[in-house]
């Protein structure tokens, strides 16, 4: 704390102690009355103070995942608290939640969401390789009979499953680029067709 800001708080202090005194001295007949309202009120003070502090995380929490149709082929979504930004997609018919991932060439998906969507890991040849944060996988081609996002179904829609472990399904550049517009700004990401 630097100078200014001690000699506001002793300031403060003292305005505040001043106006105090006065109050209790003007209704000490009912001193009890008098702090029972002074308690609701400093009450209501800490409420609108914590809840005007916290209305970001509030408001994130919320719209956390909603993704938002503004329009015919618009979709909005809110960056989330960890950075990135996330999409649910129907794929065959199964909601798959997706990290938006622009550095990644292909719509990718986990064994466990490829599972989900009706593919057998097992049955498929992992001939392909990516080149990851963690290494090098194995991939395998796929091709999805529909894919859904908002108001828009693309069909016959290329992407890989990768043969490694994965949190989750990755959404990368081959799907974002069917999107004529990509925008990404103040916190939120836009896609139009």
């Amino acid at each position: 704390m630097n100078g200014d800001t001690t000699a506001n708080l002793i300031y403060l202090v003292l305005l505040g102690c001043a106006v105090m005194g006065w109050f209790f001295t003007a209704n000490r007949e009912g001193i009890g009355k008098v702090l029972q309202q002074a308690m609701i009120w400093g009450f209501i003070f800490l409420g609108v103070v914590a809840g005007y502090g916290l209305w970001s995380d509030v408001q994130r929490q919320t719209s956390a995942d909603q993704m938002l149709q503004l329009g015919k082929g618009q979709i909005s979504v809110p960056r989330q608290s960890d950075g990135h930004y996330y999409l649910t997609l129907a794929l065959n018919g199964e909601n798959i939640r997706f990290v938006v991932d622009t550095g990644a060439s292909n719509m990718v998906l986990s064994l466990d969401d490829a599972r989900r969507v009706g593919i057998d890991p097992d049955s498929l040849n992992f001939l392909g390789s990516a080149n990851t944060a963690n290494g090098t996988v194995r991939t395998a081609p796929i091709r999805l009979n529909t894919v859904r996002l908002g108001d828009i179904t693309d069909t016959d829609v290329f992407a890989s499953v990768n043969g490694g472990e994965m949190d989750g399904s990755l959404l990368g550049m081959a799907y974002l680029e069917k999107w004529g517009r990509i925008e990404i700004s103040g916190g939120e990401l836009r896609l139009t067709r």
